[in-house]
């Protein structure tokens, strides 16, 4: 079983879809082992807590600069053993550190189809707003390997149509129903069975079409 520590920040949205397909057993050899949260008054350790999953708090308001957090962050995931790191709606760039430590096991989701926007914020409605701007027929998400930057070598993708009259919200929430919310299961539970080799920045999935 693949040791799995998940970092969330906000709402946990894409932490319950974990939660979710774990509990349906869509993700095989893969154990929850506790969800890490950067704000004490996270709704995502609710919804951890509902489901009797671990949960620890590494206060960002109570550290004095960046690499003393990311310093607690990193030592808190050595402690919990995690094999596997899994950012969902975690807002904050991980430490040198950890980046290192679990080069090839940070999986994150964001809402791009990378590299298109990738310089985005992408805690923030600029991925939407700009797809909109740019007349953009097609948006989505990217599951990816978290590495220094922005994005990171690619796992999984999901286009997502962008409508006429879309609005920033509207797309957001489309893309996080249609997208985001099944690509970072889909991950996970390849990493947990062994079925992504990296190979030079280059995604290999088991058993896909090269």
């Amino acid at each position: 079983m693949v040791k799995t520590v998940v970092l969330v920040s906000g709402g946990g949205t894409n932490l319950q879809a974990v939660m979710d397909a774990h509990l349906f057993g869509e993700i095989p050899n893969c154990e929850l082992t506790a969800v890490i949260s950067s704000d004490p008054e996270a709704y995502a350790l609710i919804r951890a807590k509902s489901a009797n999953l671990p949960t620890y708090v590494v206060d960002r308001t109570l550290f004095p600069n960046v690499q003393s957090f990311n310093t607690a962050v990193e030592q808190k995931l050595q402690d919990l053993d995690a094999e596997l790191v899994v950012l969902a709606g975690y807002v904050h760039p991980l430490g040198h550190g950890a980046l290192r430590q679990y080069e090839g096991r940070i999986v994150n989701v964001c809402p791009v189809l990378l590299p298109a926007f990738g310089d985005s914020d992408m805690n923030s409605m600029e991925p939407y707003e700009r797809a909109i701007r740019a007349g953009v027929k097609l948006s989505g998400a990217t599951a990816y390997f978290v590495r220094e930057g922005a994005g990171g070598p690619i796992i999984l993708q999901q286009a997502v149509e962008v409508w006429e009259g879309d609005t920033p919200k509207t797309l957001q929430r489309r893309i996080m129903e249609e997208a985001e919310w099944k690509l970072l299961p889909q991950a996970v539970a390849l990493y947990c069975q062994g079925q992504l080799t990296l190979e030079d920045d280059v995604v290999h999935v088991a058993g896909e079409r090269k």
